[in-house]
């Protein structure tokens, strides 16, 4: 914002998108109430040091420190706006070595409080319409009905995405569906089709959208833009109290996808399982359909960081979100309702996502595979998944100091001996020539350890000799 652009916005008065606050010394309550009614209306401009009348008298010099740390403080602060917002008061020096604050208020995808308040706005000014049920029911179906990543980028060119990544997911889609129509578009066509390129309807003008940016764009792209975007990935079973391995996930939806994917197998073993007569990764397929959600399904404009979080007893997954409701999701009245299109868009055509609403059926279903229990789905501004597991998907699985199997048992040896059995009962039905290096190499464990295992098992032999046998299960 240039020095004119905002001397015009002052000379034209308030009205419905601009507001005046003396506010010499202090940020006073009445601007938080004028953030959170902006942000509930269309966005909006507030000036700091500019009476109602339109003149300019400034902010003191030794005071605007203290105003920009109060106000990006009480801004990120749940207690007192809710969700929290990300903003960036900026000073102009005006006329005669004058300071102003201006503050920049996008219009927001969610409601927000103040205080408990919601405010709306008005050309009169900003409203309490707290206990108006008509007015608020108003607000939330006017939320629902806009999508925070379509917001639009017309400064963004194709050079700050990465199109390496777009053409990796070109080749995702073409490799899951014949005669794909992405197969004979370029980068930018891609975009396109898939609703990433938009015109702003305020300034008429095209570019990407925030969706794009979070799929494909580079890091320094999507930092520029969404500062306060990562995913938590954390792994606490021994030490509780803090965690035993944690990946911060700062980068682009495709590629954080694969690290959170590598992260949760690196964790949770991976329990032989039967759906009907085949052997299925029930784990893999429960971490696809959470991983899935926490990246596509999330709120965006809160900056509430995403969470992937592993215990001993259990996973769960946290992410700010667009409630439609309160409490507990149940699967046989459940209705899906999108939340951002254009990135499950994306995530269904390269194989990461189905259908909507089949990621709680999936879930269920691989979550009474892995464990025997049942997922619970917590509906809320922040929404959150809970998959309960057994003791032997978190146990370390391979030789302790004696070279016995630990499971996370007092003796070591049942669980987990029992598991690597499955396993080993598996690879060989699926390999009948597997060699001993490789089955150790799968498990995880010395090979000194494997042949301690293979001769106590009584089900399997291995005929012949050499590169030309094979193991035949009894």
């Amino acid at each position: 914002m240039t020095i004119d652009e905002l001397k015009k916005l002052i000379y034209t008065g308030e009205k419905i998108d601009v507001e005046f606050k003396h506010s010499r010394n202090d940020i006073t309550k009445d601007v938080y109430d004028t953030v959170c009614s902006f942000n509930n209306r269309n966005g909006g401009h507030i000036f700091l040091g500019v009476k109602d009348d339109r003149e300019i008298v400034g902010v003191e010099p030794e005071v605007i420190d203290k105003m920009l740390k109060d106000f990006t403080t009480a801004i990120n602060n749940a207690n007192k706006i809710y969700p929290p917002l990300y903003l960036t008061p900026e000073v102009y020096e005006m006329e005669f070595g004058i300071n102003i604050i201006y503050i920049r208020v996008p219009q927001g995808g969610q409601v927000r409080r103040h205080n408990g308040i919601i405010w709306d706005r008005a050309y009169e000014g900003d409203i309490d319409i707290t206990k108006n049920e008509e007015l608020v029911y108003k607000m939330y179906a006017r939320k629902q009905g806009s999508y925070y990543v379509n917001k639009v980028y017309p400064g963004f060119g194709m050079e700050f995405l990465n199109t390496d990544l777009i053409k990796r997911a070109r080749k995702m889609a073409i490799g899951r569906v014949d005669n794909h129509p992405w197969a004979t578009m370029n980068e930018e066509e891609i975009l396109r089709s898939s609703g990433l390129i938009l015109t702003d309807m305020e300034t008429h003008k095209e570019g990407i959208t925030l969706a794009t940016i979070l799929l494909f764009g580079k890091d320094s792209s999507i930092m520029s833009v969404m500062p306060q975007f990562k995913t938590d990935a954390i792994y606490r079973v021994e030490n509780i109290d803090r965690y035993d391995d944690r990946d911060v996930v700062i980068t682009n939806l495709i590629d954080s996808y694969d690290r959170l994917m590598e992260f949760g197998k690196k964790h949770l073993n991976d329990v032989f399982v039967l759906d009907g007569i085949q052997s299925v990764s029930a784990r893999d397929r429960i971490l696809r359909e959470v991983v899935s959600n926490i990246l596509a399904h999330r709120d965006y404009s809160s900056g509430f960081p995403a969470k992937l979080i592993i215990e001993k007893d259990k996973i769960y997954t946290e992410n700010s979100n667009l409630a439609h409701g309160i409490g507990e999701l149940r699967l046989d009245r459940f209705e899906p309702f999108p939340k951002n299109p254009s990135i499950s868009k994306v995530f269904r055509e390269i194989g990461l996502a189905d259908e909507l609403g089949s990621g709680m059926r999936n879930t269920n279903k691989y979550t009474k595979l892995y464990s025997g229990g049942t997922p619970s789905f917590d509906e809320g501004d922040i929404f959150k998944i809970t998959i309960p597991l057994k003791n032997i998907a978190t146990s370390k699985v391979g030789p302790d100091i004696e070279g016995s199997i630990q499971d996370g048992t007092q003796d070591g040896t049942q669980d987990g001996t029992q598991d690597i059995h499955k396993k080993i009962i598996t690879m060989i039905q699926q390999n009948n020539k597997i060699t001993r290096k490789d089955m150790a190499r799968e498990l995880s464990i010395g090979t000194r350890t494997l042949q301690r295992i293979l001769n106590e098992m009584g089900n399997i032999r291995y005929v012949g000799s050499g590169r030309s046998g094979y193991w035949k299960i009894l």
